[in-house]
């Protein structure tokens, strides 16, 4: 599915859920866990991918990053999940 539509999906799915801004080229899909809200969930290495390529950090740069100001933000019971694809 292109990113336009998984957005428009998105959207129509759930109006609360809340996206990581700048990585729409990483979700992956939503995903769902006993007890709590579906959430988007986006590809980690995509994610890094992206950072790397569109702020021109190195590998190390962008992981720091990721990890700091991605990983380490909550802003509700709509955050995002990122996972590790294998």
């Amino acid at each position: 599915m292109k990113t336009k539509n998984k957005l428009e999906f998105l959207k129509d799915e759930n109006p609360d859920y809340l996206l990581a801004d700048g990585f729409d080229d990483a979700i992956v899909g939503t995903v769902e866990r006993y007890g709590m809200n579906t959430v988007v969930l986006y590809n980690k290495n995509t994610c890094i991918e992206i950072l790397m390529k569109d702020s021109e950090m190195t590998e190390d740069e962008a992981i720091d990053y990721f990890y700091y100001n991605v990983i380490g933000s909550y802003v509700g019971e709509y955050t995002p999940c990122f996972a590790e694809i294998l």
